[in-house]
């Protein structure tokens, strides 16, 4: 059986053998091929696969087509046939060395990098990184809200201020921004797996050492520094690998990770504010040291990247990402929604003692805060996918600022406040949920990894400060965290302006590739009938 192309190009045919054991392994131009066919087109055997048509700004845009198979029987000049055959033969002497079965990473290793096809599973072992995500974030996004909580009610540390814990808080987070571009480099180096356990390490180190802390100072190098550090580790090596298995469900399955981070709150906020009664700090950095290290552990041996299937580019510091303003704009509205989520998720058990609740019941609001997200951020992946990363990214910027003003500002009792942890809680996720796949629709799969690695270094000063300058913005009588309610409000605003502006790019840029002439070459990937609906509609840009 002789496969040829289609009526385009000759382009490169990536060279393989598909189930009937046809060799695909040239491309004959159809326009000059159908004068040597005889009969109907209906003898034709038709081939499906995926065939890049073009790259431009970072994207990669795809479509269906079809490749035929013909008999030699319906060719009428033999030695239009002959010749094709022959380099048939050659070229499958050294394509595909007799394996009958081809995978993802057969195809995109055969193709040249510059024209690489994304072989996308959307799920098979990818549900299993999703869980092991999950998990990890469960155990690092810990629950330091409630040590802040006891350590300004008690003189745990003699003359520490509530300034400088709020420092504690917002360093941890800084420092798990700043390694981003480390975590690039010892990727690339020893691979993701090592990185995680780098990570757990130092997480593990953080949290013994902060068991013991006497001092402050020891506070902000266990709690803080050592912290931050190993969970930056594992946050930002597993940030970019959800979205290499997915492409219809990228948002909905990144969202899923992400909410591990809002059920761990949930957990530890109730966990560690019960042994904190029972047992005292130090043990709820002990017990909290073990179990994540174990349960990290465990997900970093079963985790798996596609880094080397995709092509994903390692570099630490693409600095050229900075000189496309729809880049700077997405870090602009990433500044914007960590001042405002540090605030809220920092504030609101102290917010809550401020209005005359107990400790227990700060608690409390603290874990509804953290249940909401466990629950807002798979149904804003979900939404993502159907109406638009971009779409819903600005819809999740611009809710939070109405509820801010709406309940929390107004709300004075505990059950006012329970509902506006809730309703906040199912919104203010969207940062954490889209970040990943915005990035991916700014600057592309490909360039993923190099934008976060310096989107998250950009975040540091602002996560730092975040918390001390809600603290500092505290009245020192009446509705004491009016004007940090405020702030944290048009943060918010701030954010759907900057996203607002992302979107209006890339509405112009599939508008202009529409009024482009369709290039199309001839990479095609061979794909199970089954999955044929599906993935036709995989590679469609018709959301933002």
């Amino acid at each position: 059986m002789l496969v040829l192309g289609t009526k385009y190009s000759r382009g490169c045919f990536v060279s393989f053998h598909n189930r009937l054991d046809a060799a695909l392994i040239n491309t004959i131009p159809f326009n000059d091929f159908e004068p040597h066919l005889k009969g109907s087109h209906n003898t034709l055997a038709p081939l499906y696969g995926a065939a890049t048509i073009g790259h431009k700004n970072g994207y990669t845009r795809t479509r269906k087509y079809q490749i035929w198979a013909y008999e030699p029987e319906v060719i009428q000049n033999k030695d239009y046939l002959s010749q094709h055959q022959k380099e048939a033969s050659e070229m499958k002497r050294t394509s595909t060395k007799g394996q009958n079965n081809l995978t993802a990473s057969d195809i995109t290793q055969a193709v040249p990098s510059a024209e690489r096809v994304d072989i996308l599973l959307d799920g098979g072992y990818g549900w299993v990184v999703v869980i092991c995500v999950a998990i990890i974030n469960i155990h690092t996004w810990g629950a330091y809200s409630v040590f802040l909580a006891h350590y300004l009610d008690t003189d745990t540390f003699h003359g520490a201020t509530g300034l400088e814990f709020a420092f504690i808080g917002g360093l941890s987070i800084g420092m798990c921004q700043a390694v981003a571009p480390i975590c690039t480099v010892t990727t690339r180096l020893w691979g993701t797996r090592c990185t995680l356990l780098i990570g757990i390490i130092l997480q593990t180190a953080a949290l013994l050492g902060a068991s013991w802390s006497t001092r402050i100072w020891h506070l902000f190098l266990s709690q803080g520094l050592c912290f931050g550090f190993g969970m930056g580790f594992q946050y930002n090596a597993t940030a970019a690998i959800i979205p290499q298995w997915f492409a219809k469900k990228r948002s909905f399955a990144t969202s899923l990770g992400s909410a591990g981070s809002g059920l761990g709150g949930l957990i530890y906020c109730l966990a560690a504010g019960s042994i904190i009664q029972s047992m005292g700090p130090g043990w709820a950095f002990r017990i909290l040291a073990i179990v994540s290290a174990a349960a990290n552990t465990v997900c970093a041996i079963l985790l798996r990247d596609r880094n080397k299937e995709i092509g994903t580019t390692q570099i630490a510091f693409d600095w050229s990402l900075l000189r496309r303003w729809e880049y700077c704009l997405t870090v602009a509205w990433g500044i914007f929604s960590i001042i405002s989520y540090i605030v809220l998720l920092f504030s609101l058990p102290a917010y809550a003692r401020s209005i005359g609740l107990t400790a227990q019941q700060g608690s409390i609001v603290g874990a509804m805060l953290n249940f909401a997200q466990a629950i807002g951020r798979p149904i804003i992946g979900l939404s993502s996918d159907k109406f638009g990363r971009l779409n819903v990214a600005l819809a999740g910027s611009f809710l939070p600022a109405i509820f801010i003003f709406a309940i929390w500002i107004p709300a004075k009792s505990y059950g006012l406040l329970i509902f506006s942890s809730l309703i906040l809680g199912l919104t203010i996720g969207t940062f954490w949920t889209t970040v990943a796949p915005v990035n991916a629709e700014v600057v592309g799969l490909e360039h993923l990894s190099s934008a976060l690695s310096i989107f998250w270094p950009l975040l540091i000063i602002p996560t730092v400060f975040a918390e001390p300058i809600a603290l500092e913005l505290r009245k020192s009588t009446g509705n004491i965290y009016i004007y940090a309610q405020i702030f944290t409000g048009f943060m918010f605003i701030g954010a759907t302006l900057c996203m607002w502006f992302v979107r209006v790019w890339k509405k112009e840029q599939l508008q202009n590739q529409k009024s482009q002439p369709e290039i199309r070459s001839d990479i095609d990937v061979l794909e199970s009938q089954n999955n044929r609906n599906r993935t036709e509609s995989r590679w469609a840009w018709t959301k933002l």
